[in-house]
């Protein structure tokens, strides 16, 4: 209980210079489209916890030197704090010059977890170890990666997400404690990203209404194989092969197999068919119903106050609705 009381006591002005630090910060950063390049003013380090156990244990040797006259104690605690310095340098040579780009981002669901991808590009002929990707706060979640001479990778940032609509990514922190965790190295970055955020789907169990849309299929007699129909009499033109030739010895003339294509109508999901729900619990419905109808195959349209997506299906429909249903307050007056 005393050693955590003292070290609490100890560490928490370091603690409130950091926090004090981090805020003038990234009140400067600054939102960019990328890439960034990490300049070596951007890299800010400060000794980690072991560090400071590593600079009080070269005090306490430097000590113990001076009070003994003992030529070697200074040997090694001057050698120990040189090499130090020397990892002071390394950290914070690992940082500088990077470059920072963004990349892509899956559009998401209320309530699922948005992933974006930064990519780290190393112009150097030499390799980066170590490298931390983490948002502010959270560096115990952070994603550490090593970046090859010359070469580039990509990590992944994730982030929950509450509401429908665009989610920018916000400030991250690149970091890195490499080679021997003495000092934290970092810098601060806004990359132009954002995530597009699908209303979440409502339950099951909701039909759209029959004044919405016709729910039926129809049969039309457009040239198909889909369903046999009956015979009719040849006529000139017709292929060879719709003959019924089981028919011909029992008929005087030849007949000719028909068949009739199952048309499927188109549906139509309308924001006035849900009129004793509010508007989140609309566009959750809405959602559900644009995802059965893709799910089922079927031709569907969506109607909404001042926007109206004709009939379609496919997976560029699919998203066209869906966005227009997240960003539906985007578009009124």
């Amino acid at each position: 209980m005393r050693v955590w009381l003292i070290t609490t006591v100890l560490l928490k002005p370091l603690h409130f210079v950091q926090n004090r630090i981090d805020a003038w910060v990234m009140a400067r950063v600054r939102r960019q489209s990328g890439p960034i390049t990490v300049a070596r003013g951007r890299v800010y380090i400060l000794p980690t916890r072991f560090g400071y156990a590593f600079a009080l244990m070269l005090l306490a040797m430097l000590l113990g030197a001076m009070n003994y006259s003992n030529s070697m104690a200074f040997l090694l605690t001057f050698l120990l704090a040189g090499l130090g310095l020397v990892c002071m340098h390394h950290t914070h040579a690992n940082l500088v010059n990077i470059q920072l780009r963004a990349g892509s981002c899956a559009p998401v669901f209320a309530g699922d977890i948005a992933h974006f991808e930064v990519r780290i590009d190393n112009p150097s002929a030499h390799p980066r170890y170590a490298l931390a990707l983490s948002w502010p706060k959270a560096e115990k979640q952070a994603i550490t990666a090593d970046v090859p001479a010359r070469g580039s990778i990509t990590l992944v940032l994730s982030l929950p997400t509450q509401h429908r609509g665009w989610l920018p990514a916000g400030v991250f922190s690149v970091s890195t404690e490499y080679p021997l965790g003495l000092f934290h190295a970092w810098t601060w970055a806004e990359l132009d990203m954002r995530c597009l955020v699908f209303p979440r789907p409502a339950p099951g169990g909701i039909v759209p209404p029959a004044t919405v849309g016709t729910n039926g299929l129809a049969s039309g007699e457009r040239s198909g194989q889909d369903e046999f129909a009956g015979l009719r009499s040849y006529r000139r033109g017709d292929a060879p092969r719709s003959i019924h030739w089981k028919s011909f010895p029992k008929l005087t003339h030849p007949v000719v197999k028909q068949f009739a294509e199952t048309l499927e109508q188109e549906l139509w999901l309308d924001w006035v068919a849900l009129p004793w729900l509010d508007t989140e619990a609309r566009l959750s419905q809405l959602t559900r119903w644009v995802l059965d109808a893709e799910a089922a195959q079927r031709s569907y349209g969506l109607r909404l106050p001042g926007r109206v997506i004709a009939p379609g299906r496919g997976d560029a429909h699919r998203i066209e609705c869906l966005r227009a249903l997240a960003l539906y307050e985007d578009a009124q007056p």
